[in-house]
């Protein structure tokens, strides 16, 4: 029998902590897990001693690397579980964290995230060499299939091209305002069209860096919760949602049904409507993504997005902020670490510590991701 997150115990995010998000650097990867690992700790106010277990989302560094790094807070013997989900790595361990404290099984447990790319040993995804040809296999990429999408949506929706690249305008004012952002600069409109070209209509800053940084997450019980001494500013998670790829459907399109599945399942454990959200943080690897998303789960109606967007509904301070920490097109997306960081800035904003980029009020948020289209997951989260 499926039942749902809130037929367990209550689980709270007690801790939070980040490795900014950056360019390749000569930074071990250690070095930028662990500084993650560490502010997460002391912002949760329990040592190392008390985690029960650990997930570790990773999809670029070699197999077990959670061992190397997590070894120098101390060997507790905890169990330590490496997970692999693409873009949706981070929220995977998120989610596995969750339900080990849900569960019973632990009272206290870190998910962290922490990748790094290594220019000389390219990681392929696992489809490229499945042993079936494709003709399309070096045609069709993340990028050119997205362009075209959006090309779609301009047609369907009789919006202007340009008007998607204004979700990087809004997405990139907010990377500017957060310091562990990858990009943290704002751009016009004009210098987003004016950029280097990748595909169709789009140009660079319309897509997700990829890079290196870290982040991580303490969830607990209320039974841990009484073992803290200092100030108690916990978050509680309401839901866990997750789903993988269906037969039917559309396939160039399976990320957006996917999406609006997998969220009405977030927000039906949750017991909240989507209009009651305060804070989104989407998967917005391309432009077109949010805009997308935001239609699918009901936010608002078919080709309403980008008037909305237009009227600052999105901006923090709007309706809902979408992507305050500034999405994966500011903040960043070092693949590992991206779905767990979501977590973190929905937890900021829950706080109301979030400084320039907080929503007022704030006292819901979902967190989603989407891992190369064949998988989703979402997170609400509530201010107590």
């Amino acid at each position: 029998m499926k039942l749902p997150l809130l037929s367990f115990r209550p689980v709270y995010v007690i801790g939070i902590g980040f490795h900014r998000y950056q360019a390749l650097s000569a930074t071990p990867y250690v070095n930028l897990g662990l500084t993650a690992a560490r502010e997460a700790l002391a912002d949760s106010g329990l040592p190392w001693e008390s985690v029960d277990s650990a997930f570790v989302a990773t999809a670029l560094l070699p197999m077990a690397s959670g061992r190397p790094m997590l070894r120098h807070l101390g060997a507790t013997g905890i169990p330590i579980v490496h997970i692999e989900n693409a873009s949706a790595s981070g929220s995977a361990a998120f989610r596995a964290a969750v339900l080990d404290v849900a569960s019973g099984v632990s009272d206290v447990s870190m998910a962290i995230g922490v990748d790094k790319p290594d220019p000389v040993r390219q990681s392929a995804r696992a489809e490229a060499i499945n042993g079936l040809d494709n003709l399309a296999n070096d045609a069709i990429v993340p990028f050119t299939s997205f362009a075209l999408r959006a090309e779609a949506y301009a047609r369907s929706s009789r919006c202007q091209v340009a008007d998607i690249a204004l979700v990087a305008v809004k997405n990139l004012r907010n990377a500017a305002k957060n310091p562990y952002a990858q990009r943290q600069k704002e751009q016009t409109l004009e210098e987003v069209l004016a950029g280097k070209p990748v595909a169709g209509i789009f140009t660079k800053l319309q897509c997700t860096p990829v890079g290196e940084g870290g982040a991580a997450v303490i969830v607990a019980s209320e039974e841990a919760l009484k073992r803290i001494s200092g100030p108690l500013r916990p978050v509680q998670v309401l839901s866990s949602a997750a789903s993988s790829q269906c037969a039917s459907g559309d396939p160039a399109r399976h990320d957006v049904e996917l999406t609006q599945a997998t969220v009405k399942k977030a927000l039906d454990q949750a017991s909240v409507s989507v209009r009651e959200l305060d804070v989104l943080e989407f998967h917005d690897a391309f432009t077109i993504e949010e805009i997308e998303y935001l239609e699918a789960i009901g936010y608002c109606g078919a080709g309403h997005a980008i008037p909305m967007l237009k009227e600052g509904a999105f901006d923090i301070g709007g309706g809902a902020a979408v992507s305050p920490s500034g999405g994966l097109i500011g903040m960043g997306h070092p693949i590992g670490p991206t779905g767990i960081g979501q977590i973190g800035e929905i937890v900021r904003q829950l706080r109301h510590e979030a400084g320039e980029r907080q929503q007022p009020q704030a006292r819901l948020a979902m967190a989603h991701m989407v891992g190369l289209g064949a998988v989703c997951y979402a997170h609400v989260l509530r201010r107590p």
